[in-house]
This record gives structure tokens, C-alpha cells and sequence, in this order.
């Protein structure tokens, strides 16, 4: 069994407009939104093996966010092809990940996130599924399983999605 787990980046900051958007750091709210998720993880025990994350500003201050909630042993690869990167792109990538991974995290952009999540999901959870179409606010995280030992494997329509967490949802407990 695989899990991944997908991330869309925290809020960002268009305070300054003569920032490239591949440079846009996170915002008040992002920066409470990364604690948010970081408690998350920590209360949950959610412990990746390897974290790939885009390489753009807001991705990798997310990444910073949540970095005390992960396992100091935790892989991190920062990845410029995660910006903007496709639904096929985004699998080729996951296909390339070692099988000695159990649990890896992409951290990235939307539609990109939301578009993959959407593609992997195998359908049987219809209503958790919907809630994810509806919105996947920044911030927010997918967890999909796969009945897979290598990450070759992974295949669209191939995941279970068993989880779709967004801060507010976190805080509300």
C-alpha cells in the first residue's frame, strides 16, 4: 500500500506587484494556515517519507511551515517542474518515486493539485470526492491510497481517496 499526499501551497501575498508570481511569498493568513496543517499532521502522526515540493516561493515557505511537523529523516526535493506542472507530469513524477517510499507529500499549485487529486480518485468515495471539486482551498491536503508496492504503479483512477482536510476544518476541532 502506497499513500500520497497531496498539498496545495498556503496563501499567498500579492502585496508586491512587481514580483514575478513564480516569487510571491506566503501571506499573514498562509503563514496561520502552515501551523494549522502542521498541527494537523503532528496530532494525526502523518510522517511522509519524502516530501517533493515546487520550487517556487509560496510552495517552499509552505513547506517551511509544516517542516517541525515532519520527520527530521524526511526527504525534501525542491522541484521546479512541480510550478505549473500538467496532471501527466505530475504522475511521470510520481511514477519516479523510489518504492522504498511508503507515504510521500507533493506540495504545489492549483488546478494542478486539484486536477490530480481529482484524476487519481478511483470514485468510491462519491460525497468526499464532491467536497474536494467544490473547493480545494489553499493550504488544504488530499491523502489517497493505493493498493500498490511500486510507485511505477500508480495509475490515474488507481487511489482511494480516504482524506480531504482544509485549515478550516482543523480548526474547527
Amino acid at each position: 500500500m502506497k499513500t500520497l499526499l497531496l498539498l496545495r501551497h498556503a496563501k499567498s501575498s500579492w502585496k508586491d506587484p512587481t514580483l514575478r508570481d513564480f516569487d510571491r511569498p506566503l501571506n499573514k493568513r498562509g503563514k496561520a494556515a502552515c501551523a494549522i496543517m502542521a498541527r494537523y499532521l503532528s496530532d494525526e502522526g502523518i510522517r511522509p517519507d519524502l516530501v517533493i515540493c515546487s520550487g517556487a516561493e509560496r510552495a517552499q515557505a509552505t513547506l517551511q511551515g509544516i517542516l517541525d511537523a515532519l520527520d527530521p529523516e524526511v526527504t525534501l526535493s525542491i522541484e521546479g517542474g512541480l510550478y505549473h506542472a500538467s496532471t501527466g507530469t505530475l504522475l511521470s513524477r510520481l511514477q519516479e518515486v523510489p518504492d522504498d517510499v511508503g507515504t510521500v507529500m507533493m506540495i504545489g499549485h492549483n488546478p494542478a493539485t486539484e486536477d490530480f487529486a481529482e484524476a487519481l480518485a478511483d470514485g468510491t468515495m462519491a460525497a468526499l470526492e464532491q467536497d474536494m471539486r467544490t473547493k480545494f482551498p489553499t493550504a488544504a491536503m488530499a491523502t489517497l491510497t493505493a493498493p500498490i508496492d511500486s510507485w511505477a504503479d500508480a495509475a490515474l483512477g488507481g487511489f482511494r481517496l480516504v482524506s480531504f482536510v482544509r485549515p478550516r476544518d482543523v480548526e474547527a476541532h
